[in-house]
């Protein structure tokens, strides 16, 4: 055979990482509206002599750090999708972006408890009027970022946002964005009875409650980022319809199996199969079907020895 012939098997590893994904850019926009706002918000701190706005604007700030991690992640899985040294491709950039914003989340969550914690145990005067005010602005740019990240992840949309279901990087920057959201929603309710009934308590008890949510979110996508980065087996209905088509053809036997997530959406295939009547690596391929997302599929095949 002659090896300029070699390109006929040869194929490239970006699998569509190249194109720029439409979480970048929402991401992008949060980030300016959350970067102005906290700004805004610290300055004002400084000014007025409010800590509760100080303390926002600062709680903001981690919440902007880990949206730039995400928006790198984007950037980076872009920029380096032709690297031959990544040998499945950057998908998985997607999944460290996920991964390392959700434990921001967790750290986050931890900080809201304790500083609720501090806060029952020694109650600090709240200058109701101003702090209510403040929160009533945060929650309107929170609830825009929620919107502009929005749509995405939701079972609603299954046909339709396939890409952002798996995009776990969006999916990060989405939690970070409902958790401030969520935050100025229960800080408004927690301000407001503490004015008009006195119950200064509720404001940390508040804070608790939103800790708990913010870290429910949290292990959930370690949950699954972790999975992706682990090389865990992927989705077992999708398992299920290759070993199925495979081995309904020919009396063929699957030894050896592995099927994992390799970026959203796509996924890498290893099957080494064995049969009495061996056929062409090609052969096997096409019994599988197309719809299925696997981006990489390698086939090795033994022929079965005796009856």
């Amino acid at each position: 055979m002659h090896h300029n012939n070699l390109h006929l098997w040869q194929h490239d590893h970006t699998f569509g990482q190249d194109k720029k994904r439409s979480g970048e850019k929402r991401t992008a926009i949060v980030i300016a509206v959350t970067g102005s706002m906290m700004v805004v918000e610290i300055l004002a701190g400084f000014i007025f002599g409010s800590m509760a706005l100080l303390a926002d604007g600062l709680h903001m700030a981690s919440h902007a750090t880990a949206l730039i991690i995400n928006l790198y992640a984007y950037i980076y899985a872009r920029r380096h999708a032709n690297d031959s040294n990544f040998s499945f491709g950057t998908g998985k950039v997607n999944a460290l972006g996920g991964f390392t914003g959700a434990i921001l989340l967790a750290a986050f969550a931890f900080m809201m408890a304790w500083g609720s914690v501090e806060r029952i145990i020694n109650p600090v005067s709240i200058a109701f009027n101003q702090a209510i005010f403040v929160a009533i602005i945060g929650l309107i740019v929170n609830g825009a970022s929620v919107l502009i990240l929005g749509h995405q992840g939701d079972h609603h949309h299954k046909h339709g946002h396939k890409e952002h279901h798996h995009d776990h990087n969006l999916k990060s920057a989405y939690y970070h964005v409902l958790a401030d959201a969520l935050t100025s929603i229960l800080a408004i309710i927690a301000l407001l009875v503490a004015k008009y009934f006195g119950l200064i308590w509720m404001d940390p008890v508040m804070g608790i409650v939103g800790a708990i949510l913010v870290c429910r979110w949290s292990l959930g996508l370690l949950h699954v980022t972790s999975a992706v980065l682990l090389d865990k087996q992927g989705k077992k209905e999708i398992q299920k319809k290759i070993k199925e088509n495979i081995e309904n053809v020919d009396g063929n036997r699957i030894a050896d199996f592995h099927f994992w997530e390799i970026g959203p959406n796509i996924y890498g295939v290893i099957l080494s199969i064995v049969t009495h009547n061996p056929e062409p690596p090609e052969y096997y391929k096409k019994l599988l079907p197309s719809d299925l997302g696997l981006a990489h599929v390698t086939v090795e095949v033994h022929q079965c020895l005796g009856s």
